[in-house]
């Protein structure tokens, strides 16, 4: 009976976590100011040579652990983050960035939608895991593949997909991605130092999470292809 109880309980937080999935997903404002994907990539590349391949590579495939791979990404994501990297006018930039604000200062709305194109033509290199852990790889894999219902952290597969493909514009893709980049990007979203994401659906999902546990994802979507 004790058992019986317990599979209840436990298949009672999945449904929650699920319905919690859903809501961020079809949101009345996940579809809200989503920028155009008609860029043209061979003006992107142009614009990634001489603007960004000193800290993203050519090709987007970035070998600096801190900077993030661009190959292969959503077009759509691409171009999103980049505006938001911008300061219009009096307005603070959405996602603060002192160094890719800079970068982004001189680009028009069409530049942010080239650079996405090109990028996304792109082909991803596999990533470099920084830790020879298994165990935190298992971990890792655990919980970007079921979440962890202990303290109600969804499956991070539900928005990113099972092989970290993402699901355009808001979910980025995240396989092959830097683990460093990856752990520097939830702890700013655990700090609220990074808020630009939908519903704050990233920021209210890793305040449940562990510093072992965001490391642990980190390590794991490297490995995903």
């Amino acid at each position: 009976m004790k058992t019986l109880k317990s599979s209840i309980l436990l298949n009672m937080k999945v449904i929650k976590n699920t319905a919690v999935i859903f809501a961020f997903i079809f949101s009345h404002q996940i579809f809200a100011d989503t920028p155009g994907t008609h860029g043209d990539p061979e003006k992107g590349k142009e614009i990634a040579m001489g603007v960004c391949a000193g800290c993203h590579n050519a090709d987007g495939n970035s070998v600096i652990p801190s900077n993030p791979t661009l190959a292969g990404q959503h077009a759509e994501y691409i171009t999103k983050q980049l505006m938001d990297f911008k300061v219009e006018g009096d307005s603070p930039a959405k996602r603060d960035n002192p160094v890719m604000a800079s970068m982004v200062a001189a680009l028009t709305a069409d530049d942010m939608k080239n650079l996405g194109a090109y990028y996304a033509q792109q082909k991803t290199k596999p990533g470099i895991i920084s830790d020879g852990d298994k165990s935190l790889l298992e971990i890792g894999k655990r919980i970007y593949n079921g979440g962890n219902l202990e303290n109600n952290v969804p499956a991070c597969s539900s928005c990113h997909s099972p092989n970290g493909a993402g699901i355009p514009p808001h979910y980025p893709k995240l396989a092959g991605q830097q683990p460093a980049y990856t752990v520097s990007q939830l702890e700013a979203f655990y700090q609220g130092a990074r808020a630009n994401d939908i519903n704050s659906s990233m920021q209210k999902v890793v305040l449940r999470m562990s510093a072992k546990e965001i490391r642990a994802v980190a390590e794991y979507i490297a490995t995903l292809q």
